[in-house]
């Protein structure tokens, strides 16, 4: 019958008006969808025994039943049945037979609602993909379709699911289509439904990684907010070398008070004594001048390493309003430690409060290094201008003595 002159030139008519016509995101509903249909319909309605003139009207719906495509894509049924009517009076086609092929065209619109044998055959033949081993591949160029027409992509699990609801509420309306496609129809489903489990799975798997990479991101935007390690560094190593200079001057008086002691010890032990004979004299000043220098020398090396202890008293709400700093000792040796404890959490939990007190313990430990430094830079030149001092003394004593 597709054989015919009619169908030959039908079919030249469809073809011609698809090619020139059709618009190139429309990649389902072209003339190999046609043609396929065609012969669905063919198949079924030969295998439903119609008529040979209900099968050549059926054919012809279905060489027109998408032509409309060419014209508008929503609602293309209309503009199908618009076209189809022209073409068919032009080739003078009885008018009642054009009139039934424009019902049997308006069959296909979604959702299917056939009201006889012809429009269920071509409901059947529409769909006939639903039911084979190339149902996927129907689907993804339908998927494109529909994207490339609306301007919007479907995620792969909306779009599964999608055609999972499609299928599981279709069905075949002839006898032959549903025992030839709705065993297949249903592997198909089942496959479908697979597909959707893997895609939720994957959808959360993929979520869960962006969670995780989302925590990561944070963790990192967290770290970035600290001071960089540099800074840490910059403390760790400023204050180390604030310690190593405050036991430089603690052995430096040291020192310096062992010398004096030792000369303080030489001097009560050798020179005091002769000062109880009246022949000499001479030497009460330079030992009195000597003795002098070397306990000023004694008492400002002393002063250099004297220790400072602060009262220590400070309440949880000084620590609140982050008044104190807590890692120096001075600071919290008669706290409870309970208290202690409450401020060091304080401290750890808020960054801005640990660096100001690590500022503050390098700050005051500086303070204490200048006095440290200025004390013993006083001892060191009192006692070498002293010595100075004394042996002149001492020389000038010795020759009055000579002289006198």
């Amino acid at each position: 019958m597709l054989d015919s002159k009619l169908f030959i030139e039908v079919r030249k008519f469809v073809f011609e008006s698809l090619k020139k016509k059709l618009p190139l995101q429309i990649v389902y509903h072209n003339f190999t969808h046609t043609e396929e249909v065609v012969n669905a319909a063919l198949e079924i309605g030969q295998a439903e025994n119609i008529s040979e003139k209900d099968l050549e009207v059926l054919l012809l719906a279905a060489w027109l039943h998408d032509i409309g495509f060419i014209k508008n894509i929503e609602n293309h049924e209309e503009s199908s049945k618009e076209i189809a009517a022209k073409y068919l009076k032009e080739i003078n086609y009885p008018e009642e037979l054009i009139v039934k092929i424009c019902k049997i065209i308006d069959a296909t619109k979604i959702p299917q609602k056939p009201t006889n044998l012809l429009e269920k055959i071509i409901c059947d033949a529409d769909l006939y993909h639903l039911g084979t081993e190339n149902f996927k591949e129907k689907s993804n160029l339908l998927r494109s379709e529909w994207e490339g027409c609306n301007n919007k992509t479907f995620t792969d699990i909306e779009w599964i699911e999608q055609n999972e609801i499609f299928i599981r509420n279709h069905t075949y309306f002839t006898d032959y289509a549903f025992k030839k496609l709705n065993n297949q129809k249903t592997q198909n489903w089942l496959r479908v439904k697979k597909d959707v489990k893997k895609a939720i799975a994957k959808k959360a798997e993929l979520e869960e990684k962006q969670r995780l990479k989302k925590a990561d991101l944070e963790r990192k935007q967290e770290k970035a907010d600290r001071p960089e390690r540099g800074i840490e560094t910059m403390f760790r190593v400023t204050l180390k070398n604030h310690i190593k200079l405050s036991d430089i001057a603690d052995t430096k008086a040291n020192i310096l008070l062992s010398v004096s002691a030792i000369i303080l010890s030489i001097a009560l032990s050798t020179l005091f004594p002769k000062l109880d004979k009246p022949s000499n004299y001479y030497l009460i000043y330079p030992t009195l001048i000597f003795l002098f220098i070397t306990v000023v020398t004694m008492v400002f090396s002393i002063l250099s390493t004297r220790p400072k202890v602060t009262s220590g008293k400070f309440t949880k709400e000084d620590v609140a309003q982050k008044k104190v700093n807590l890692l120096f000792f001075g600071n919290f040796h008669k706290m409870t430690l309970e208290d202690f404890q409450d401020g060091m959490q304080e401290i750890m939990k808020d960054r801005d409060y640990l660096y100001k007190s690590l500022m503050k313990d390098l700050y005051f430990l500086g303070l204490v290094l200048e006095k440290k430094y200025k004390l013993l830079r006083i001892a060191y030149t009192i006692f070498m201008v002293g010595i100075i001092i004394s042996v002149v003394a001492f020389v000038i004593a010795f020759e009055y003595m000579k002289n006198g």
